[in-house]
């Protein structure tokens, strides 16, 4: 079954959830179907969603779900993990890679404030594993002042993804106004949809090859 029809048939705890997010989890998730996966769910809501990851990805996947809600606890079983912290405390997600290791895929739907999201991007990003997938939801916030953010305001996360394009591309930039990072060099997309924005590492090689196979297809620089 598709993870959009195990939503709809979800019978048992709540779950919420846009109804186009579905087509952005199924492009990016996708391909960690049953895998050995480890699925790093930021915000636990009612425990409904961890159930629909599991039911999806497989039973090889490890759910690991985090909250700052000491209730959630009780939405743990055999294959979630439910530990109880501040997704912006550095110290507490390392202590997840710890202990369950380095991340495939990484969904922050967690408080959705402007300073945790970027926080616990700029410690997660650089440690999830080297072709994994980090998805930030609900960024409609993002334009909301409540929430930290706003348009054209700095500490947006939509605005710092504006800019992280220049860095997706940095290499090709001959005016010296964008520097290689290593971002740039661990990053092979980034997507956008409405509310929702993706990150996919590729390992560094697959980005420095500048010529597979046929001569003819060679790009000067």
């Amino acid at each position: 079954m598709s993870l959009y029809g195990i939503f709809l048939n979800n019978s048992g705890r709540p779950i919420h959830k846009s109804g186009h997010y579905f087509f952005a989890y199924e492009r990016h998730f996708g391909r960690f179907v049953g895998q050995p996966v480890i699925f790093l769910e930021i915000g636990a809501g009612n425990g409904g969603s961890s159930q629909m990851w599991k039911r999806w990805l497989g039973p090889l996947a490890k759910i690991v779900t985090i909250d700052i809600n000491p209730v959630c606890q009780e939405y743990s079983d055999e294959q979630i993990f439910v530990r109880i912290g501040d997704q912006s405390d550095h110290g507490f997600l390392q202590s997840l890679i710890d202990e369950f290791g380095r991340p495939d895929a990484v969904l922050d739907d967690g408080s959705h404030q402007m300073t945790h999201v970027t926080e616990t991007f700029d410690f997660l990003y650089e440690r999830i594993v080297s072709n994994g997938v980090y998805m930030i939801e609900d960024m409609h916030t993002a334009y909301w002042p409540d929430y930290g953010g706003g348009r054209g305001d700095p500490r947006s996360m939509v605005e710092r993804f504006k800019g992280m394009i220049d860095d997706l591309n940095a290499d090709h930039v001959r005016d010296g106004t964008v520097s290689s990072s290593r971002f740039t060099e661990q990053t092979i997309a980034m997507t956008a949809y409405d509310s929702i924005l993706v990150f996919e590492k590729a390992p560094i090689i697959n980005k420095t090859m500048k010529m597979i196979g046929d001569d003819s297809l060679r790009v000067n620089y």
